[in-house]
């Protein structure tokens, strides 16, 4: 029997991605994440083609730090998984430490309201157009994007515990706070996108393997809310957003994917799945059978893994997901005590993995992966 296929999403077979955490960078490289890591147009370049050189070292063989010999012009950091610039530009204080990622200080709003416009006269929003002209006259052209929160997140930055009042005590009041932030985002992303054609590569690295810019909006604290909030509060955006930005993705990179399959389900377009170590693969399948489920391994998990129980876990959740087109692995925020060798067992099991696939299917292409 032929694998389903997504119509508008277009992957190799089985992609593979890592992000390592900051203090993996500063402890084995010597980086620093400092304020001007993210926002100075030379050390921007510097340090990302630093990043993929040592990739390249390491993991070169499977197809990592193929861009080690160029400069590149990315804007924001997409080797790291962070979200921070959205909640800045409304307001929250960031503080930028040497060998983590970026921390968001909660604003402490009196009120749930903001002033969309307002984020865009921002200081940090300012910032980014300097980078991103600097960048654009020196080399001609930016890529890459910025990690952006996504709705919920925001809101609990600038609110703190008070949102989760305003959603039982003022509905109509946290309705209007949610639209107000999700045009922010809206905004900030086609800001993004009309530069360098990407928005979601610093939400999670597997998207750049799919042919079409993915849209993945990053619902982390969605661990925090019951099913009936998400579907009153946050569902329509996703709808709304589902059938304007295809392929459309949602991040949950918390243990409890599954508790949300039917709601998301409701998602008109659901292209991309993001599903958080724990999650029940197998459910999720089942409920979301033309929808790219991107596994995510435990960071912490792994670095008391034996290679022989790495791939182990991965070749299990690869069968759980059924469909070998529909499905990626990753491993994202290792830090620096994961070893090489724990790093290679993930890219070697999807190898062999990928091989019995073709084996079966007759796709000799599927033997290359997602070396690029």
């Amino acid at each position: 029997m032929p694998y389903l296929r997504n119509p508008v999403l277009h992957a190799p077979m089985l992609p593979v991605e890592i992000v390592l955490h900051p203090s993996w960078w500063h402890r084995h490289e010597g980086i620093t994440f400092d304020e001007d890591f993210y926002f100075h147009p030379a050390r921007r370049v510097e340090v990302e083609q630093h990043m993929e050189r040592a990739l390249y070292e390491r993991w070169g063989r499977y197809g990592l730090g193929a861009d080690h010999g160029r400069p590149l012009p990315e804007i924001g950091p997409v080797h790291l998984a962070a979200g921070y610039l959205t909640s800045e530009m409304l307001g929250c204080p960031v503080e930028y430490p040497e060998d983590g990622p970026p921390q968001v200080i909660p604003a402490g709003l009196e009120q749930p309201a903001i002033s969309p416009e307002d984020a865009f006269s921002s200081p940090a929003f300012k910032r980014l157009e300097r980078l991103v002209e600097s960048l654009k006259a020196r080399y001609g052209y930016v890529r890459g994007d910025v990690g952006w929160g996504g709705v919920l997140n925001t809101a609990l930055d600038l609110r703190g515990q008070e949102f989760f009042l305003d959603l039982v005590d003022r509905p109509e009041v946290a309705v209007r706070f949610v639209r107000d932030v999700a045009a922010v985002i809206e905004r900030f992303t086609r800001y993004v996108r009309k530069a360098t054609g990407t928005t979601s590569i610093s939400v999670n690295r597997n998207v750049r393997h799919i042919h079409q810019a993915v849209h993945l909006h990053s619902e982390c604290s969605n661990v925090m809310i019951s099913t009936d909030w998400y579907e009153k509060f946050f569902l329509p955006v996703d709808a709304a957003w589902s059938r304007r930005y295809r392929p459309y993705g949602i991040h949950h990179c918390g243990a409890d994917p599954h508790r949300f399959a039917a709601s998301y389900a409701k998602v008109p377009h659901l292209d991309f799945l993001d599903v958080g170590w724990g999650g029940d693969v197998a459910r999720l399948r089942r409920h979301l059978p033309y929808t790219f489920l991107n596994i995510r391994l435990s960071p912490v998990e792994i670095v008391q893994q034996t290679p022989e129980a790495i791939r182990a876990t991965v070749r299990r959740l690869v069968r759980q997901a059924d469909n070998p087109y529909l499905t990626g692995i990753c491993c994202i925020n290792m830090d620096d005590q994961v070893r090489e060798e724990q790093v290679a067992a993930i890219f070697e099991e999807a190898n062999e993995l990928r091989r019995e696939y073709a084996a079966r299917t007759g796709d000799a292409s599927a033997q290359g992966g997602c070396d690029d």
